[in-house]
């Protein structure tokens, strides 16, 4: 039986709140009148699949049972996107990393958003230290945020720059504060390639078997030195991380134990026909399928 596809929300015009200014993406805030939470509704850049890539990414990290935001296929005034349910708390406030990492790392510029060589794996060791300060939660903290790493590996998202993760800060100080759900996983799965057979085509990669070349050319927004030129890409962060601090991705791996080509396959599929060509979901699965198999040679 065919599988059903994912639902689209219809976002109306006099749903919109705001807009929002953080990223670089078009983007704003609205509520539905028979709801009591706010959305935010995300147009993909032109010529991109980053809608689909948004809601495959949220259905993977869902099966691997990792925290994460809910996000829903959109369309508003007759443009597809994608629809993210805000985690922040009216009681509380989403800490960003760069927030976290101006107060703990000597020297920190929280308004650069390109080639941030200080956004490194140690110096996110070193802030969220200094925010769990108990050291069982720091590395509790760590470990979730590893499996995170994981995720990005799994789908290739290359946009986990100091914007992209967080903790979530009650404003009353009567709770702990907790690591935020992954969020914005837009730059996934090959999301800017293209169908029309050029040098940065899905077809050309897939033909000459090229998804290893892909996987380890992507620019992360997480660099291994503050001596590297640019990010490195997810798949060695993990493959790196694995050898230099085990416990940080090991949660993480044991996630993948379960995860079958099948159970992506599904999730790729559920996308409506009209939103992602046969390529793109064929690239997407490949990619997942190819890093899979890649993080499943490292020590577990």
């Amino acid at each position: 039986m065919p599988l059903r596809p994912y639902k689209v929300v219809s976002v109306q015009p006099a749903w919109v709140l705001e807009h929002e200014a953080l990223g670089s993406k078009q983007k704003f805030w609205y509520r539905d009148p028979d709801s009591d939470t706010d959305w935010l509704f995300k147009f993909p850049r032109p010529g991109t699949g980053e809608h689909w890539a948004e809601k495959i990414a949220a259905e993977v990290a869902a099966h691997l049972r990792l925290s994460h935001a809910l996000v829903e296929l959109a369309e508003f005034d007759g443009t597809f996107g994608s629809t993210t349910l805000s985690f922040a708390s009216r009681s509380g406030e989403l800490i960003h990393g760069n927030q976290i990492l101006v107060g703990n790392v000597l020297g920190y510029d929280p308004d650069r958003r390109f080639r941030n060589s200080d956004h490194t794996l140690a110096n996110i060791r070193l802030g969220v230290k200094k925010v769990f300060e108990e050291e069982a939660a720091a590395r509790r903290a760590m470990s979730q945020f590893g499996g995170y790493l994981v995720l990005d590996a799994l789908i290739g998202n290359t946009d986990r720059h100091h914007e992209n993760w967080g903790v979530l800060r009650s404003s009353s100080n009567a709770h702990l504060p907790v690591v935020a759900p992954s969020f914005d996983h837009a730059s996934s799965l090959g999301r800017e390639l293209s169908d029309d057979g050029g040098a940065k085509s899905r077809e050309r990669l897939l033909t000459a078997d090229r998804m290893g070349e892909y996987a380890r050319k992507a620019r992360g927004g997480i660099y291994w030195s503050e001596q590297d030129a640019h990010g490195i890409s997810p798949l060695d962060l993990v493959r790196r991380a694995a050898a230099a601090c085990p416990e940080l991705v090991k949660a993480g791996f044991e996630k993948l134990r379960d995860l079958e080509r099948e159970v992506m396959e599904d999730i790729v599929d559920r996308i409506p026909s009209d939103w992602m060509t046969p390529i793109a979901r064929r690239f997407a699965l490949e990619l997942m399928c190819y890093s899979l198999k890649e993080m499943r040679k490292l020590p577990q």
